[in-house]
């Protein structure tokens, strides 16, 4: 499914984005490339050969922007070294099944992108010894339960997690679910931790524009 961008001003300084049904949407820099969305889909939900990769990718909308020179789905998790490192946004829509909607928690919402955000102390012990596990040195930065409004829940939630030891990397995300429960809408900022601090404030002008108007399946 592709996105949809709403037409602005020539001179607009950001690009308007929303899913298919209208229903989540948000804004970047107009000066951010969409990412590839064959390459987005195979690193979000792997080999797109398999029955259930194609299940997930046929029950979710996703869409991505890099603020790199050279947008690459490879820069979801870990941007280019150095300097050249730049913002990374991705935003996932998905379809809850029956099952999956009675175990809805506010964790849930955390871990709704695929990161290992809210798990218990022992799991985390588990990753953090875990030598094939990427993910290391799990740090909570801010987490906030967002207003409820029109029956929608969501939390934001900023961490840093050090990648197949590489530079750390901060992580700003922020997950709704729809006010019948049937949808996950999250959006997933990276950066590395010294790019994050410099450009926050236009990384918080994205994660704040994220929203989710009314219920999806209206």
């Amino acid at each position: 499914m592709a996105a949809a961008l709403l037409c602005g001003c020539a001179q607009s300084d950001f690009t308007y984005v929303r899913d298919d049904d209208g229903a989540t949407y948000f804004k970047v820099p107009s000066g951010w490339r969409k990412v590839d969305q064959k390459s987005l889909d195979s690193r979000i939900f792997g080999d797109l050969e398999s029955a259930a990769a194609q299940a997930q990718k046929q029950a979710s909308w996703t869409v991505a922007f890099d603020a790199h020179t050279r947008p690459s789905a490879d820069h979801l998790l870990i941007g280019a070294t150095g300097a050249e490192d730049q913002p990374f946004v991705v935003a996932k829509v998905q379809k809850l099944s029956e099952s999956e909607q009675n175990q809805v928690s506010l964790n849930v919402l955390r871990n709704s992108i695929g990161l290992p955000v809210a798990v218990p102390d022992t799991l985390r012990q588990q990753l953090e010894a875990d030598a094939a596990n990427p993910f290391k040195q799990f740090e909570l930065l801010a987490d906030q339960v967002l207003p409820a409004h029109d029956g929608i829940r969501g939390v934001r939630s900023v961490f840093n997690f050090r990648l197949l030891n590489g530079p750390v990397q901060t992580f700003d995300e922020t997950a709704y679910l729809s006010a019948d429960g049937s949808h996950i809408s999250t959006l997933l900022i990276r950066c590395s931790a010294t790019c994050y601090r410099k450009r926050a404030g236009e990384i918080n002008v994205i994660a704040q524009s994220f929203k989710v108007k009314r219920l999806l399946n209206q």
